[in-house]
């Protein structure tokens, strides 16, 4: 049944651009077949492309040989279609559709693909289970929002690109296939067959290569770049993502941060047509946690953290006060109008904290007729009770909600989730509200327990804070790092830091890291030798360009702005990869596969 393209079958435009001004045109027009109505007399079929839909009609002056195939038209027959564009019949227009005032009259039709029923429509917002979506990703990208998604992704890398070259930025690739790096996530391997037992790694980051590049006399490098973190994935990560990559030479934090605000002003005006102030606030990491319990603080509302552990250190209830003899904290955030939670759903809260290392949720609810309910009110003496409650500024309607622990981290790991969950719940975030703001002044390093040994808190070339350096030695848990990250809606939407670039104070870093001079000579020599050969102050910054679209779409889960995404367990469910290797392959590439005994 499928025809071939001739040479004078030449599509005149696109299905979704067609208006009254075409009436009267001879045209061409290829794409597939949303749905065919049979009305007797009369065949519809509405052709898609990217661009939209437009209507096919056939009827009594359609040749029968042409009436005949669209007859037997399905959808997603890919088709080839010429005739003349027509106003449709009076009470016919769909104002819903851009090309709603016109169809096309078929003279000739050809079906250049047949399809079978797909498994599920081809239509916006559907609610088919994701799993089968990414199974028929090919299909799931024919949908007209998917579509869209992937078209505004290629337009916020058009203005990106601009954007840069005209700040005097030079688009360099660095390599894919590079050493193994031992310090940060996991890496993804590629064994060599021209050099048996060695492997390449894929980037986590273009890191070393564009600050080797500052080294190298560039002075300003910008990458769309592919990088790759064997790592464990949420609805914001994947295992291979695309950075917008940056590095400058003689710049401070504050030029590497001006420059970065005219990106976001430039991006936000000429995608979304919206002005956002600039300079943006700024905020340490210090006061973030303190505020926010986070990292990445959503602004877009209240609910802060306050630290009530002195009102309540030398309470009766052992919750609280063992929490801060242990030299934790207890800390609470009020929710304005929190009382129409009911119990039930205050107790799914206290859950909720649970996923986050939280023992428990500890509350207090305010009703509007001034009556209380509290886990906790009973423990506590009268007087402690409403100092708890002048100190939060609690009013009739709240709810007061806290969380105690040993560990100071805990504390601000749950409660700065719930604070989110909360505003979610409340539906108190306007949509199409954009809050942004820069992190600064991060720890340098942060300690495991569990290994015992500093690990860095971004990556082992950034530069610690001049004040801070003398402590690098004797206490190295202090010390800051020129870091910023750029905070949007709640989500790190990009960051980066002032880079080393002075010889002795990055071997000094590596020691704090634990690595003998032995150990990163081997590992970073070839940087430490280059530092040695004069060495720019150098800064830089990568946005995760998968996120910064999902915020600019308002797309919770960022699989649903690239093409070819993978799932939790780092799979792609439409090709089945990853899939094992044959013997040969693994042969050649001297590599022995054994399983692990249960």
């Amino acid at each position: 049944m499928a025809e071939f393209l001739s040479s004078t079958d030449k599509r005149t435009k696109y299905c979704g651009l067609y208006t009254s001004a075409d009436i009267g045109t001879d045209v061409c027009v290829m794409g597939w077949c949303q749905r065919q109505r049979d009305l007797g007399s009369l065949i519809f079929i509405d052709l898609r492309d990217r661009t939209g839909i437009v209507q096919l009609a056939f009827d009594e002056n359609t040749p029968k040989e042409v009436y005949n195939t669209a007859f037997k038209v399905r959808s997603e027959f890919v088709l080839c279609a010429k005739g003349t564009v027509r106003a449709r019949g009076e009470g016919a227009v769909n104002p819903n559709l851009p090309t709603g005032e016109v169809e096309i009259a078929v003279k000739e039709l050809k079906v250049l693909s047949a399809a079978q029923t797909p498994p599920f429509a081809i239509v916006k917002k559907s609610d088919v289970k994701p799993e089968l979506r990414l199974k028929h990703r090919y299909l799931d990208l024919r949908r007209p929002d998917m579509q869209q998604n992937i078209i505004a992704r290629s337009k916020i890398t058009k203005i990106t690109r601009d954007y840069f070259e005209e700040q005097g930025f030079i688009e360099i690739e660095t390599p894919n296939l590079v050493k193994p790096t031992p310090e940060g996530a996991r890496d993804y391997l590629v064994p060599s067959r021209v050099h048996p037992g060695s492997f390449y790694a894929l980037p986590q980051s273009p890191q070393l290569y564009k600050q080797l590049l500052m080294l190298s006399g560039f002075d300003r490098y910008i990458q769309i770049a592919r990088c790759y973190r064997d790592e464990d994935l949420r609805a914001d990560r994947q295992p291979e993502f695309t950075q917008i990559d940056e590095e400058l030479s003689f710049v401070t934090q504050d030029d590497v941060i001006a420059i970065n605000e005219g990106f976001l002003k430039r991006v936000f005006k000429d995608f979304l047509g919206k002005d956002i102030e600039t300079p943006l606030p700024r905020m340490t990491y210090a006061e973030a946690m303190e505020r926010f319990g986070s990292d990445k603080p959503d602004l877009r509302f209240g609910y802060e953290l306050k630290n009530i552990s002195d009102i309540v250190k030398d309470c009766g209830f052992k919750v609280f006060t063992g929490a801060v003899e242990a030299g934790g904290s207890v800390r609470a955030i009020k929710i304005e109008g929190g009382s129409k939670f009911s119990r039930k759903e205050i107790d799914s809260l206290g859950e909720f904290v649970k996923t986050y290392r939280a023992k428990g949720l500890a509350w207090y609810k305010l009703a509007e007729d001034g009556t209380f309910s509290s886990s906790y009110a009973k423990f506590l003496t009268e007087d402690e009770n409403k100092a708890i409650l002048d100190f939060m500024g609690v009013q009739n309607g709240d709810l007061l909600l806290i969380v105690g622990d040993a560990k100071n981290e805990v504390v601000f790991d749950s409660l700065g989730a719930l604070r989110r969950e909360v505003a979610f719940r409340m539906d108190v975030i306007e949509p199409g509200d954009y809050k942004m703001l820069w992190i600064t002044e991060f720890p340098l390093l942060e300690y495991s327990e569990e290994d015992g040994r500093y690990y860095a808190k971004h990556h082992p070339f950034t530069m610690p804070m001049e004040e801070d350096i003398q402590h690098l030695d004797s206490d190295p848990g202090r010390v800051r790092a020129i870091a910023y990250d750029i905070v949007i809606n709640g989500m790190e939407a990009g960051g980066g830091s002032v880079r080393i670039n002075i010889p002795e104070v990055q071997q000094k870093m590596f020691s704090v890291l634990g690595m003998e001079k032995e150990e990163y000579e081997e590992k970073f020599g070839f940087l430490l030798e280059a530092y040695r050969y004069g060495a720019p102050p150098h800064a830089g910054l990568a946005f995760g360009l998968d996120r910064l679209v999902s915020l600019l779409l308002g797309i919770d889960d960022i699989r649903d702005v690239i093409a070819f995404p993978k799932v939790q367990n780092a799979s792609e469910l439409m090709t089945g990869a990853p899939a094992p290797a044959d013997n040969k392959a693994l042969n050649e590439l001297s590599i022995a596969v054994t399983k692990e005994e249960e």
